[in-house]
């Protein structure tokens, strides 16, 4: 038992640091892209920051990693250890393979399979179909008056385009009624349910803010010339990307920091959910040397091919993926910060039109969030069977 504990805890580290790796993108794709800091610098100041985000902010995103996605009689040693060795390995792959995924959504994958090959369904605290119902159909309501508002205020300015904002205004009406649900309480969106609405909604809110905060910097700075206003977002920039890199550790370095105090209450070393201060300095350490290590490639997807990006464009891509991801985290929700900053860059592409963005390269890096979940679930499955016929 206490060597599996071990080793549970040193693959959970390892797990952080490759998602330090895959998520360096996140936080400074956009600074290097638009060459306000060298790529050794902006690394520097997000292995910083993302040591620095979970010191200041609340564990409750680890509190959802170890008690909200397994039933408590199936929280064992094993389901962990098999989830994070699993999720880890996706992890890695695709970090070398260049594609910005979630490291979040592969460990709460492996998990979720784990268990299931543990207990079957059971094992997983499923939502009620009648919470789900609900929910969409407040997403529906919400998605049709955001399309018919839109679509009215174009015609109103006599837009020619006025059928291209039914989609805009679709977005924005379904995107901004489920934080409203949350705050107020109306639907109960926790655990499982929260994670896997958000594997849609955080990019949509990353590229919401964006959106919002491009079209409210042009209109502060129209009559200013571009060297001026490179002047002043050069440094603005700075200060987004650490915001971001804040934000980035405050909630993916919890991942890790889950999987290790639901494995210490397993093994009766802890007698409550409680992290540790330990732990949350190994698991912060290893998400900033994995992001002073890099992931290069990913960096070059995210940085060049999705659209090309100015520093005023890098601080309100930045700004937007920081204010989606600060409220998520509050929530308590593990989510995507790959997702939240991928829909950030894509919202400052669109502001230009449909044709900036290179919606080739979106559509791969969609394809990874879509398949992270059922190929991680799908093969930590299949290997706790064997694992348990073979070692337990």
């Amino acid at each position: 038992m206490e060597l599996i504990l071990i080793l549970g805890i040193l693959i959970a580290l390892l797990f952080n640091f490759a998602n330090g790796m895959n998520d360096a993108a996140n936080s400074i794709a956009t600074v290097v892209a638009t060459r306000v800091l060298t790529p050794l610098q902006a690394v520097l100041m997000a292995a910083g920051f993302n040591l620095i985000g979970p010191l200041l902010f609340t564990t409750a995103v680890a509190k959802t990693i170890g008690k909200g996605i397994v039933n408590p009689p199936f929280m064992t040693i094993h389901v962990f250890f098999i989830g994070i060795l699993i999720a880890s390995i996706w992890v890695l792959l695709t970090t070398f393979s260049g594609l910005p995924i979630s490291a979040t959504h592969a460990l709460i994958g492996g998990i979720m399979g784990a268990a299931v090959g543990a207990g079957g369904l059971q094992a997983c605290p499923w939502p009620s179909l009648l919470t789900i119902g609900t929910l969409f159909l407040y997403i529906a309501i919400s998605a049709l008056v955001g399309a018919i508002i839109f679509a009215s205020i174009a015609r109103i300015m006599r837009e020619e385009t006025w059928k291209g904002y039914l989609g805009l205004g679709a977005v924005f009406g379904s995107s901004l009624i489920v934080p409203l649900l949350m705050i107020t309480g109306i639907v109960s969106i926790t655990g499982i349910l929260a994670i896997l609405i958000f594997i849609v909604f955080s990019p949509l809110l990353g590229f919401i803010a964006a959106y919002v905060s491009v079209l409210v910097v042009m209109r502060l700075f129209s009559t200013s010339n571009l060297q001026s206003m490179n002047s002043v977002f050069n440094k603005l920039q700075v200060v987004s990307a650490a915001f971001y890199s804040l934000n980035h550790g405050s909630n993916d370095a919890q991942n890790a920091m889950g999987a290790i105090t639901a494995m210490l209450v397993a093994a009766g070393i802890l007698h409550e959910f409680t992290v540790p201060v330990w732990v949350i300095l190994l698991s912060c350490t290893a998400i900033a040397l994995g992001t002073f290590m890099g992931g290069w490639n990913v960096v070059k997807t995210m940085a060049k091919k999705i659209t090309h990006i100015r520093p005023y464009q890098g601080f309100c891509a930045e700004t937007g993926g920081g204010i989606a991801l600060t409220f998520i985290t509050t929530f308590g929700i593990p989510v995507s910060t790959t997702h939240a900053i991928s829909g950030a860059i894509t919202g400052v592409g669109a502001t230009h039109g449909y044709s900036a963005i290179q919606w080739n390269v979106v559509r791969r890096i969609v394809m990874a969030w879509i398949l992270t979940i059922p190929v991680t679930a799908i093969t930590a499955f299949v290997v706790y069977l064997v694992y348990r016929i073979v070692l337990l």
